[in-house]
Order: C-alpha cells, then structure tokens, then sequence
C-alpha cells in the first residue's frame, strides 16, 4: 500500500492536538501495535481516501512518521487542494477508514461545525484555507473548536462509536491495542473461525507487529504448513488423518494472521493478495488429491478418482467464476438471503468437518461434499449477485 492516495482527495482528515485534559502519559509518536500512533491515523485516512493534514503544534518528533501528510504552514495550505469537507481528528483518536470514509460522504448542513463526545469534528465549508488556518494556530482541540465557533454555529454530534477509540492515558493503550485487534475480524465469518481460529490467529498477530516478520513470510509458512498436511491423508488410520487435519487447521489459522497483520500494519497490497489466494488453492489441491489416492488405495477401486478429479475441479471453477464476478462478502442488514447463506457457506469453518471426520479415519468423504457442494454454492453466489441493487 502507498501511503499517498492516487488522486487528490476531495475531502480532508486534519490531525489535531488533543485537548489539554485529554493525554497523560501519550505522544503523538507512542507506538500502538507496531506503528507510532499519528502515523496510524495518517495511514486510515490514506485508506479512507482522504488527504491527512497534520496541524504543526502536533509535530514534535521525526518527519518520517508523517510520510503522506500535509502540514498546516503557508505554503502547503496555498498548494493545497481546495476541500469542502474537513473530518478534524484529535492526535489521541485512533479511527478507522471505514468510519472515516463514511464521514467524507455523510450529508451534513454547511458551514455547521459538528462536535462528537470525543471531540472529533465534522464540517463542509467553502472557507477551508481559514480552518486550516486557524488549526495552524491552536494549540489544543478546544482551542480550535473555540476559534471556528466564532464564524460558525456548533452542535454536539453522535457519531458511531465503533468507528473510533479515544486514548486519554497511557492505560489505554491495551485497550485500544484490543480494540484495533478486534476491529480485524469479518462480519461474516462463521462461529468456530470467529471464537476459535481468530482468538489464536490474534494472540499470534499481537506478538508479531514489533517484528520484522512481513505478511508475506507468514502466507510461505502458512503454504509449507498446509503442504505438510497432505500426506497424512493417504493414510487410512484415524490417527494419521487427525494429524494431518490439525496441521491441515494449523494452516487455517496461520492463514489468518498474513491478512490480519498486512491490515494492522498497512502493508496489504495486490501481490501480497496473489500470493495468499493461489497459496491457498495450491494446498487445497495438494490435500484434496492426497484424499484422492488416499481413499482410493483404502477402497482398491478407481470410483474415488472421480470423485477426487470432480472435487478439485468444481473448487477450480468456482474460483473462477466468481473471482470474474468480483464476488466478496456481501452479508449486511439489508442484503438478500442467498447473499447471506453465500457468506455462510465462504467461510472456514469447513475444516472443524474435516477435523470430525479424520477422527474416523474417513476425511475423504469430505471430497465427496466438495464435489456435490461447490457448485451449488456458485449458484447461490451468482443468484446473490442477480439481486444485489445496481
């Protein structure tokens, strides 16, 4: 990810000083899980799509944490583009691109300064070279808010409190560290992945974000992890198969952790995409034709190549098609059912069946849900996408 957005923003995320009451024991450069916290809240507004500005009274440290944001000196104002909507934001806020993104578009009445209880601002004005002027100058958020007051009316704001987290000590920083950790998990995700998978994968990820370690090296363990497992279900003993569905989950989880950490940190870009989707298809294939030939030597008979080739095959298209459609997650409040059973049906959980069945010795027939069940799901998928709104 480039820390710049490609076109100018039309809108604003302007960083500035907490209120005097707000911080002990925090900095603008105090490091939450692996990055100091304004160059986090710089990098959601580069995802958001907005174009960060830092007031000057913030910058107290080195310049190369804020790679990718303005400043609010002269110069840079008169260069600037010229927006209408101003998302302000206290050096004490961490927030999300989501939440920000949805702010940059929410209809709001002009010239009108709107205030939430944690002192993030919402205004759209014609006049922005003054506001950011006058945030140039202040040296706390009241004190800006008090000078924007003088030419346009305020009113207290309820803005989504999921969206941001205040920090007002430094024994927040678990907390927000907590909070961020668990703003990573998808709204979609099945039961076990969501409480069982995502608790490791977390616990992993909190260790690794002061480390070297990079997404991608965690995806090439992940994929070796996951080749591992292969060969033990060529084996018709229950105890081998439960071996190799353990490792088999081990993968699974390890998968987690690439995305979860490449989103903490900022660092998730196309080719670290590509190498973790045709990673994950490259295990799957490699354990769905050791069940193959395992089931098939167990069995003395060819019928399970078919059923293996049609498994294989079916997960081939589906990949496919669906990557053609631009199919992600859809499930929201107002999305139909199919969309919701499509998102059910996507998620991880698919390896507590194989865990179930290896412990029997039969992981195979797993071959024979994927063969039947695949493309069913294109089918929801695709009906999913039919009613979707343009």
């Amino acid at each position: 990810m480039t820390d710049t957005p490609a076109a100018p923003a039309e809108s604003l995320l302007l960083i500035v000083p907490p209120a005097a009451h707000a911080t002990r024991g925090l900095s603008a450069h105090t490091p939450v899980l692996g990055l100091p916290l304004l160059r986090r809240i710089v990098l959601a507004g580069n995802r958001a799509g907005l174009r960060p500005v830092v007031s000057l009274p913030v910058l107290h440290g080195p310049e190369r944490l804020l790679t990718g944001a303005a400043t609010t000196d002269p110069a840079a104002r008169e260069a600037m583009w010229p927006p209408r909507r101003i998302v302000i934001c206290p050096a004490n806020v961490l927030v999300q691109a989501d939440w920000l993104r949805e702010l940059s578009t929410r209809p709001i009445e002009p010239e009108v300064l709107y205030v939430d209880d944690s002192m993030v601002g919402l205004l759209e004005t014609k006049d922005s070279p003054r506001v950011l002027a006058a945030a140039g100058c202040a040296r706390t958020a009241d004190e800006l808010f008090g000078a924007l007051e003088r030419w346009m009316p305020r009113t207290p704001s309820r803005l989504d409190r999921g969206g941001r987290f205040a920090l007002s000590r430094s024994e927040d920083l678990l907390a927000a560290e907590t909070w961020l950790l668990r703003s990573l998990i998808k709204p979609h995700e099945g039961f076990m992945s969501r409480h069982v998978e995502r608790r490791v994968s977390l616990g992993i990820t909190r260790r690794l974000v002061d480390t070297p370690v990079t997404p991608s090296a965690i995806t090439l363990t992940s994929v070796a992890i996951g080749l591992l497992s292969a060969p033990f279900f060529l084996s018709a003993r229950p105890a081998w198969q439960l071996v190799g569905a353990l490792i088999f989950l081990l993968h699974s989880i390890l998968d987690g952790c690439d995305g979860e950490l490449a989103r903490l940190k900022f660092l998730d870009s196309r080719a670290g995409a590509i190498l973790d989707f045709w990673g994950d298809n490259v295990v799957h294939v490699a354990v769905f034709t050791c069940m193959t030939l395992g089931w098939t030597w167990a069995s003395r008979s060819p019928w399970p190549l078919a059923v293996g080739a049609a498994a294989i095959a079916s997960v081939g298209i589906a990949t496919i098609v669906l990557s053609r459609r631009g199919l992600g997650p859809q499930a929201s409040a107002g999305a139909s059912r199919a969309a919701r059973i499509v998102d059910s049906l996507g998620n991880r959980d698919f390896i507590y069946l194989v865990l179930a069945l290896a412990a029997f010795g039969q992981a195979w027939w797993f071959l024979a849900l994927v063969a039947t069940g695949t493309p069913l799901f294109v089918l929801l998928a695709l009906q999913a996408t039919r009613r979707q709104p343009a």
